[in-house]
């Protein structure tokens, strides 16, 4: 008896995993048409602010708009203990950032990374604490940052009152969540802190994981200044380093994709608090999120698609 031909199962299955990164590829394409277009208005308004604001300080944020993709992809190669490569690593950050303005709570990056490690044979567990390991230090990094800017500007935040009973109520449920999930919990706390430890076992690593980070969060701080100074606004760059970072800190408690209305209603007011104008300081988030999402946004999904298509996610 012979066997049953391999060649056209080979072939069927080929041309599902092919039309299925087709697929795919065409959904991210028409996403980012449909998103630019919804969201056309914003981008045309924010346009028309920025033609008049100095150019100068628009090419340094530009910059330093570049140059978080970089320290992003520099976090998380110091979150793995094992080489990646690093131009595709640089363009996987790209594109996750256009992804994340997709999906809430940024669900698209993670998506992405999660999916870019494992293409480079990291386990699906270790690679999702790798993520994990870039957020903590991320957070980390952000609450140093404030910290430091807050003794520096004093009187800049105003935290506001809460309640004894909602603080008590939120530890309540804080508490019933670590009983319920206490097994789990405790295994990925012990995975994380395995990772961690390995991390910083290789002291370039750590550096990586460290530097990228801060310097991702004083990047996108920078990019607000900058904005600021080409449209004039009257405030030191501390205070708008401060605010941003307290503002974005903020947004996170509502997880709307890539932190659209949440940020920008925070930002606006942080600045606002801080001495600018009502309509500058909206002027200021519009060019923020002109040149960190709007511009690369098409960009990022086609990029996004182009690896698709190329396996590298």
């Amino acid at each position: 008896m012979t066997a049953p031909p391999t060649a056209p199962a080979t072939s069927n299955a080929v041309g599902r995993r092919v039309s299925w990164q087709t697929g795919v590829s065409i959904l991210v394409m028409v996403c980012a048409v449909y998103l630019a277009r919804r969201h056309w208005p914003v981008i045309e308004s924010g346009a028309a602010r920025l033609a008049v604001a100095d150019r100068g300080w628009l090419l340094v944020a530009t910059a330093a708009t570049a140059a978080t993709w970089v320290c992003s992809a520099l976090a998380q190669q110091g979150a793995v203990a094992r080489p990646l490569p690093a131009r595709r690593l640089v363009a996987v950050q790209f594109a996750a950032s256009a992804a994340n303005h997709l999906l809430p709570a940024g669900l698209g990056a993670g998506a992405v990374n999660l999916r870019f490690l494992t293409r480079c044979g990291l386990p699906v567990g270790r690679s999702a604490t790798a993520l994990a390991v870039k957020a903590t230090a991320g957070t980390v990094v952000r609450g140093f940052l404030i910290a430091v800017l807050a003794l520096a500007c004093p009187g800049v935040i105003h935290p506001p009152h809460v309640p004894a009973v909602a603080v008590a109520v939120a530890v309540a449920v804080v508490g019933v969540g670590v009983v319920l999930l206490k097994g789990p919990l405790r295994r990925a706390l012990r995975a994380v802190l395995a990772d961690v430890r390995a991390v910083h076992e290789l002291p370039a690593r750590a550096a990586a994981l460290w530097g990228g980070s801060l310097a991702f969060a004083s990047l996108h701080a920078a990019v607000v200044i900058a904005v600021t100074q080409a449209l004039d606004l009257p405030l030191p760059p501390a205070q708008v380093a401060l605010a941003y970072l307290a503002a974005s800190s903020a947004a996170v408690l509502l997880p709307t994709p890539g932190g659209l209305g949440a940020l920008d209603a925070a930002l606006a007011l942080a600045l606002t608090l801080a001495g600018a104008p009502g309509s500058a300081a909206a002027s200021a988030v519009l060019g923020y999120r002109l040149l960190t999402v709007w511009l690369p946004l098409l960009p990022g999904l086609l990029a996004l698609g182009v690896l698709i298509r190329r396996r590298v996610v």
